[in-house]
């Protein structure tokens, strides 16, 4: 090789160290659109992105796929709120599933301890809840450091009850991991979590820990988490325990001596007004988190008169901790004011098995008006579980929707009503 072809060469190697090595931060990203299931791809990591991709996932509706705010105003339609930071957020119709207004419903982002709705949906139904359970060394490892903690003690013995109320009010990372531990492992419970999303259509959602602390790859979607607490929502004992405002939680254990209890509160600051939040009359759950790669997130229901709203918030950009809670609020007066003066722009879907015909087909229509003829008219348990007005249609006349008893006011674990009635 000659001189110069030599010097050439080595030019050209050197010219393009600087480009290697930056390129794993910058170069061939992965495909951000669904794939031919209408899935979005694995995401690469939990880590912040600037923007939301230009394409996401479809389920429930081609609009929620787009980036940036989607809604379909009527006449009289409210303005939505002004002062929004959430980098994602959903409003929707708890009961007939109709998203009425959406930003970047279908991002990945890190959930934080919102991926506890689906723990709680996937492994509640599994565990009776006046089992006893002695904690030992193996249940609470791998609790991550600086979890939220409920304080859960090793060779003390707690009801999956208790264990239950340490994971809603105080969001407690070692009572996941003890149900996890009764659920048969981490490893189990994350598999059977990541089942459960994807048989509820949460297709963003990607489980790495059952308890939402800061992991690569564990993502969910403002859409994914609000399937999930509309599912959740079906439950009883899910209700309750995200209805309850505060209660008396287990703690020291000495033989020969009564077991003392302490008081602990639902860290959600719209059921509790904690941190100068103003209590949202007609809150009814579900579930708050924050760390360091999620941000704030929330998922909320609220019910005014006979409508009952879920909204979704992830990562407010300013405000502090108590923004998640003011910019929920805010979008739930605008969706009550909203109601019937919107066109949806998508809808929560029901699960795989329930029905997955897409959204805005004649022949979905037609479904869900038969089902809602057929709920109508069955009566009894089949009718008190459904959420009212618009049942789900279902493959094989199995009938899908919300339960329609949520708790009438925040809780006390006795049961009796807190200071924040419906309105």
């Amino acid at each position: 090789m000659s001189a110069k072809k030599t010097a050439l060469a080595v030019l050209s190697v050197a010219l393009l160290v600087p480009a290697v090595l930056v390129a794993p931060a910058h170069a061939a990203p992965p495909p951000t659109g669904p794939d031919a299931k209408g899935r979005p791809p694995k995401a690469p990591q939990a880590a912040r992105a600037a923007a939301p991709p230009a394409s996401m996932s479809t389920v429930g509706g081609a609009a929620l796929g787009k980036p940036g705010v989607q809604v379909n105003p009527l006449a009289g339609a409210p303005a939505l709120p002004t002062d929004l930071t959430g980098r994602s957020w959903i409003v929707a119709d708890a009961e007939t599933g109709e998203v009425l207004a959406a930003n970047n419903a279908h991002w990945r982002l890190p959930p934080a301890s919102t991926m506890k709705m689906l723990f709680a949906d996937t492994v509640l139904p599994t565990l009776p809840k006046d089992a006893v359970h002695k904690v030992s060394e193996a249940d609470m490892s791998g609790v991550g450091e600086g979890s939220s903690l409920v304080g859960v003690k090793e060779d003390h013995e707690y009801t999956v009850h208790d264990l239950w109320l340490g994971v809603f009010l105080r969001s407690g990372n070692d009572a996941v991991h003890v149900l996890s531990a009764m659920n048969g492992g981490i490893d189990k419970t994350v598999k059977d979590m990541q089942a459960h999303a994807e048989e509820l259509q949460a297709l963003d959602t990607h489980v790495v820990s059952p308890d939402g602390y800061d992991a690569p790859e564990q993502v969910s979607s403002a859409y994914d988490l609000t399937l999930i607490a509309r599912s959740g929502l079906q439950k009883e004992d899910f209700r309750e325990y995200c209805g309850t405002a505060n209660a008396k939680f287990p703690g020291r254990q000495e033989p020969g001596k009564p077991r003392e209890y302490f008081e602990i509160q639902n860290t959600n600051r719209l059921m509790t007004g904690a941190g100068g939040i103003t209590p949202y009359k007609g809150i009814a759950g579900v579930k708050n988190g924050n760390t360091t790669m999620a941000g704030s997130t929330f998922t909320g229901a609220a019910q005014r008169g006979k409508n009952r709203l879920l909204v979704t918030v992830m990562n407010p950009a300013a405000g502090g901790l108590n923004s998640v809670y003011e910019e929920t609020a805010a979008l739930f007066d605008w969706g009550f004011a909203a109601l019937g003066k919107v066109k949806p722009v998508g809808e929560l879907v029901p699960p795989k098995s329930a029905d997955t015909t897409p959204f805005g087909s004649p022949a979905r229509s037609h479904k869900h008006g038969a089902a809602a003829v057929a709920a109508g008219s069955g009566g009894g348990a089949g009718t008190a579980l459904g959420v009212g007005g618009v049942a789900l249609a279902v493959v094989a006349a199995v009938a899908y929707a919300v339960n329609r008893r949520w708790p009438r006011s925040p809780r006390g674990r006795d049961g009796g009503s807190q200071d924040t009635p419906l309105v």
